[in-house]
């Protein structure tokens, strides 16, 4: 979705599950609105907060004009296992079956195989999705990615633009830095700590010269919290320095960014938690 819109809406790392919230990105042009909805990757729910992620992804599916289905290279290896299994992934994969709208079955990372490879990947989904429109892509170097947008952009029905043709997103400018503070989480703690983490923008000024955050790191447990912030503080200082330079980047103008560490014991398993959070109504 970043390539099609052409700004990083969506965070971006190697870890599972760095997408949790619904995020729309909005392409328009003489003649056309495209409006995409990114979703959190599909998982087997171990927390209530996973079932909220979920939540985003069967609500996108029931209002949607076309279904992107992004897999990789490599991932079609794991199709019978979780067939066996029954996994969530394996039950939607069936369902992409059923779906009248047009379903495009887009494998991505065709940069890191050869053309042999790719044509093995390519025909084992074939065999699994006769229905859907297989199409190979790289995000990473926008291979294919135009010619799929055209072809995605034929199929869609003519309606009136929802959204003013200058906006990107329908998501809060918060949000957007909370997700980067949060990206640079993931790229910097292993393990399952990035996991219990989420980011609470409390202020966000945006005067003459600099913009002014304040955010809030929360975390399930207090021995987490010595995680987060590290000897000294040296690893809270090197998150929002990386922070601050995205921020600026991102709002092309000098940021002030503080961050502060809080434990919120077990949000992800707290229906309080995860509606203050965003991940429940």
């Amino acid at each position: 979705m970043n390539q099609i819109v052409g700004e990083p809406l969506s965070i971006i790392t190697s870890k599972a599950q760095t997408t949790r919230h619904r995020i729309r990105g909005i392409v328009s042009g003489d003649d056309h609105q495209l409006v995409f909805s990114d979703t959190p990757g599909i998982i087997d729910a171990a927390y209530k907060l996973h079932e909220g992620m979920m939540n985003f992804v069967l609500n996108s599916l029931q209002d949607a004009d076309a279904i992107l289905y992004l897999t990789e290279v490599g991932a079609e290896k794991s199709l019978e296992r979780e067939q066996k299994e029954e996994s969530l992934n394996s039950k939607i994969i069936d369902r992409l079956q059923k779906f009248e709208i047009p379903v495009f079955l887009v494998v991505n990372k065709i940069d890191t195989v050869e053309q042999e490879q790719l044509e093995e990947v390519m025909s084992i989904w074939k065999e699994k999705l006769p229905n859907a429109l297989i199409r190979p892509v790289s995000a990473l170097k926008g291979a294919f990615v135009k010619e799929l947008f055209e072809e995605l952009k034929d199929k869609m029905p003519e309606n009136p633009a929802y959204f003013p043709t200058d906006e990107l997103t329908d998501l809060p400018l918060k949000f957007f830095i909370g997700e980067i503070i949060r990206e640079k989480i993931f790229l910097n703690y292993k393990k399952e700590v990035p996991y219990s983490c989420e980011v609470e923008v409390e202020e966000f000024k945006d005067e003459e010269d600099i913009v002014r955050i304040r955010a809030l790191i929360y975390v399930a447990r207090k021995s987490q919290k010595g995680i987060i912030i590290g000897h000294q503080g040296k690893m809270l200082k090197k998150v929002g320095t990386e922070a601050r330079i995205s921020i600026q980047n991102f709002l092309q103008k000098k940021v002030f960014l503080q961050t502060y560490v809080k434990v919120e014991e077990n949000w992800r398993q707290s229906e309080r938690g995860l509606k203050r959070f965003g991940y429940l109504s």
